[in-house]
């Protein structure tokens, strides 16, 4: 075959180190903006950008173009400088140093914007680290919960 063919979506998830919540109000929107233009330039074609205070989610359609885990380092180094020219309440800015990646199928591409969209919501429910670790079974991913938190 003279052409390759790469439809693939993904949810990706990371938070703060720590869990810390850096993502405040005043700043998530240009935050969120900026990481879509980020996932543009680099060919990974973001349908939405969302989070709450202390870590993301990027539902994007993946590129043929870069490696998964190339494309993450990039996305979290640049957006981790960008924050901290932000001011000095982000000087000790930092992405957690792993992140979730989580195939969904173009038909739930709906469903997975409006869970992004209303992440606040869930967030008055429970906390990113019992989102991620939901994230996880559902997805029948094993995991030992002593190497997933920095």
């Amino acid at each position: 075959m003279p052409q390759s063919f790469i439809y693939n979506y993904s949810h990706i998830t990371f938070s703060t180190k720590d869990r810390q919540p850096f993502i405040t109000e005043d700043i998530q929107d240009e935050l969120f903006h900026y990481l879509g233009g980020i996932c543009r330039n680099l060919a990974f074609y973001p349908v939405i950008v969302g989070g709450h205070k202390d870590h993301v989610h990027v539902l994007c359609l993946l590129s043929g173009k870069m490696l998964l885990i190339k494309f993450m380092e990039q996305l979290k180094s640049q957006s981790s400088k960008w924050m901290k020219t932000k001011g000095k309440a982000f000087k000790n800015f930092y992405w957690q140093r792993g992140y979730g990646s989580f195939s969904v199928n173009p038909t739930d591409i709906e469903t997975v914007k409006k869970y992004i969209i209303n992440q606040p919501k869930h967030h008055k429910i429970w906390t990113f680290k019992e989102e991620f670790l939901s994230f996880l079974e559902k997805n029948n991913i094993p995991y030992d919960e002593r190497y997933i938190w920095d």
